[in-house]
């Protein structure tokens, strides 16, 4: 491997904690899938019955671990969650068949969408891109790592986010309009699949704002948890 002297001091490696160990996952890419449950597609106006998979991304610099609070960000008044079930590759590709997809996972998470809102909605009526909205500091809280080899793939369970308390996001992976092999096949139709990329498979209906102060805790059952506070 060539030694190379960098110019300015190389940036930190993004990465997810892996439960029960000292271990680290190193994070390449963060892929995302819009309106994944046909209740939230719904509820942001669409027909779920008539729209393929579409995906954007978020940087891996974008991420927030081990519990770490949410910074609310600036240039917006309508921040909102969106908890989803995080994909971890062990392996990429391209044109990965769906039957061999789930070969290439190492785990799953639960993590946050966090979306500025506002400025999406204004994107859109634009046509214009949406990296605003969704890739800003501290736009993808993440919980710890769980390997598929403890728990295998989660197909269906529970998930949900709670606000201060109270139940505002609830819905089931079985749910999902495209489930994870067939994201991932899709996804490897697009781009060349790296190991340590990240897949956030879309959220439930119920996705709302938060505010300075609240307390975020969600989970998807058989996988794990999340906590986070959004602070000013």
């Amino acid at each position: 491997m060539t030694s190379h002297s960098f110019v300015i001091s190389a940036p930190e490696q993004a990465s997810l904690p892996v439960e029960g160990t000292d271990q680290r996952f190193p994070v390449h890419r963060i892929y995302c899938v819009g309106r994944n449950y046909a209740a939230h597609a719904v509820e942001m106006g669409h027909d779920p019955d008539k729209e393929p998979p579409f995906f954007f991304q978020k940087s891996a610099t974008t991420l927030i671990t081990d519990d770490g609070d949410f910074p609310y960000p600036p240039a917006t008044q309508d921040v909102h969650h969106e908890i989803e079930m995080v994909v971890a590759l062990a392996k990429g590709g391209v044109d990965i068949p769906v039957e061999e997809a789930l070969d290439h996972v190492y785990g799953y998470a639960v993590g946050l969408d966090m979306t500025r809102r506002d400025i999406q909605s204004v994107m859109k009526k634009m046509g214009r891109p949406w990296d605003t909205a969704k890739s800003f500091e501290g736009a993808a809280p993440c919980g710890a790592l769980v390997p598929a080899t403890e728990i295998g793939h989660p197909s269906s369970g529970a998930i949900w986010l709670k606000i201060n308390g109270e139940l505002r996001q609830e819905g089931d992976l079985d749910q999902m309009i495209w489930k994870v092999p067939e994201i991932i096949a899709q996804l490897s139709t697009l781009f060349q699949l790296r190991a340590g990329d990240l897949i956030m498979t879309g959220t439930p209906s119920g996705v709302g704002a938060v505010n300075k102060g609240d307390t975020l805790e969600g989970g998807v059952e058989g996988v794990g948890a999340l906590h986070t506070r959004v602070i000013d």
